[in-house]
């Protein structure tokens, strides 16, 4: 997507002003009670002036709720203005009634925001395009159907979508229809709200540069309202920025982004991402404002930002700054703008909520923090020495091949391990009697020999003589030692005890 150049266009005091806005104003009544009365108002749009010359585009810009779709709707007479005055081709059209009014919306149409419910889903698209034919009395050459179905070739669709209906078609195709119907008597004024705020990049980028095209072959002007800056840098002229129903910064796209002069449009191009490489590296700024966008029902005083600036001082809360041009084509409305001198040179001294209106936040990219990392581990990865390919000598042990380190047990673990040993041992002689013991049982009984035909007096003699021999055998096998007495030595006074049950006392040969 590049970005048109503005020196092909005719220079603006050569252009004839196309439409003209003074002081517009549209405020909506909250009524209550049982005879309605009107208790307070919305000031949805609150004096706003600029005019829009004949071929240019004027991007309005800023947040939900600050006014733009109504301003929209209002230069369209879709609405009926408050107060103020709309001119178009220098006739008033401020309070013009229907009948009135209908033929100039052949030179003023709008494109709206939302595809899905711009169009009728009862009526095919050969209907909905046609329409404006049919309702202005127009007779193009060659009859209506061929007419829209040009147009609808035009704005990138297929001649056999004229029979289909709107359910058939995706949310970029239902766009360029609502296109189709808005330049279907070629107008001169083509109001665009929000036209691909619905769409996703790709289908945004088609339609965006298929209004460049149509500009240019038929010489259209447009204002489009939009709140993404990109596309608006991308078709606009001039620029003009909202907030909360006022028109804070009006400038040429090139002044607007190079150099702004109002701290509420510096804090929001600051929130644009740039996508270029060769900003990769350099650490941007992002201001984010504190707090949310106040009611328009119940403005602030004065400057209606001072409550989120941080350059408030007293006169921003008492006295409303005027729209003053102060560079050529840049006009701003702003007691301290920036990058111009101070219009209150003698207000100096900050308003409490201005100390704490914003937060600056530094946006560093990968590779800056992967640096800051390096710096603070105090060597560079370009200062370490790298070693040559298919050196072993040069490679240091790897992190699998280190040794570790032997660790010396404390005294508790060491006295653990060796009564956790005596016991293994002690087990073990246990079970190497208990196999002795199986062993030599077989052998005793292999000895005793059996007659083939014992009699009945000599069975029980036998039987006798066999465990005779067993409890021989027994004897002599030294008995098992237990593992509990193995593992565990007697204290003294233990073993003194076990000595005076056991042996008798010496000295004493008396027999009591």
């Amino acid at each position: 997507m590049t970005i048109p150049s503005q020196a092909e266009s005719a220079p603006d005091d050569e252009r004839e002003v196309l439409l003209k806005v003074e002081g517009l104003v549209k405020h909506f009544p909250i009524k209550k009670g049982l005879l309605q009365r009107q208790v307070a108002a919305v000031q949805a749009v609150d004096g706003l002036s600029f005019d829009v010359r004949s071929g240019e585009t004027l991007g309005v810009v800023g947040e939900s709720g600050c006014g733009k779709s109504t301003m929209g709707r209002l230069i369209t007479r879709l609405l009926e203005p408050t107060s103020g005055r709309v001119e178009f081709q220098g006739t008033d059209i401020t309070h013009l009634n229907t009948a009135r009014m209908r033929p100039l919306r052949r030179d003023v149409q709008m494109i709206f925001q939302d595809p899905y419910s711009s169009l009728n889903p009862r009526h095919t698209i050969g209907t909905i395009v046609g329409a404006p034919f049919k309702l202005q009395g127009v007779s193009p050459e060659g009859g209506v159907k061929k007419t829209v179905q040009g147009m609808l070739e035009r704005v990138g669709l297929s001649p056999e979508h004229y029979n289909r209906y709107p359910h058939e078609f995706s949310g970029g195709q239902r766009q360029r229809i609502g296109i189709a119907r808005a330049l279907a008597l070629q107008p001169k004024l083509v109001v665009a709200d929000e036209p691909v705020s619905a769409l996703d990049v790709s289908i945004q980028a088609q339609v965006v540069n298929l209004l460049d095209d149509l500009q240019d072959e038929l010489g259209l002007t447009y204002v489009i309202i939009a709140h993404d800056l990109s596309v608006i840098r991308h078709v606009s002229d001039r620029i003009a920025v909202m907030y909360l129903g006022k028109m804070v910064e009006l400038a040429d796209r090139k002044d607007l982004y190079s150099k702004p002069m109002h701290p509420y449009t510096k804090a929001l191009l600051s929130a644009v991402p740039v996508p270029d490489p060769k900003r990769r590296g350099v650490k941007s700024e992002r201001i984010l404002l504190r707090g949310d966008v106040p009611s328009p029902i119940n403005p602030p005083s004065g400057c209606r930002f001072h409550t989120r600036c941080w350059k408030a001082t007293q006169i921003c809360a008492v006295e409303e700054p005027p729209f003053l041009t102060l560079e050529t084509a840049h006009q701003v409305a702003c007691h301290h703008p920036e990058n111009a001198p101070d219009q209150a040179p003698e207000d100096t001294q900050l308003l409490s909520v201005a100390k704490e209106a914003i937060d600056v936040v530094s946006v560093t990219t990968a590779a800056d923090a992967a640096a800051a990392e390096v710096q603070e581990g105090g060597a560079s990865p370009e200062a370490a020495p790298k070693a040559p390919e298919g050196s072993s000598a040069a490679e240091g042990p790897k992190a699998e091949e280190t040794p570790k380190a032997v660790e010396t047990p404390k005294a508790g673990e060491a006295t653990e391990a060796a009564e956790g040993s005596k016991a293994v041992e002690a087990a073990k002689a246990a079970e190497a009697a208990k196999a002795a013991e199986a062993a030599k049982v077989p052998k005793a009984a292999e000895g005793l020999k059996v007659p083939d035909a014992p009699k009945a007096a000599e069975a029980p003699k036998a039987a006798e003589s066999a465990e005779a021999a067993k409890g021989r055998d027994a004897a002599k096998a030294p008995a098992a030692p237990v593992a509990s007495e193995v593992a565990e030595v007697p204290e003294a006074g233990e073993a003194a005890v076990a000595g005076e049950s056991v042996e008798p006392e010496k000295g004493s040969g008396k027999a009591e």
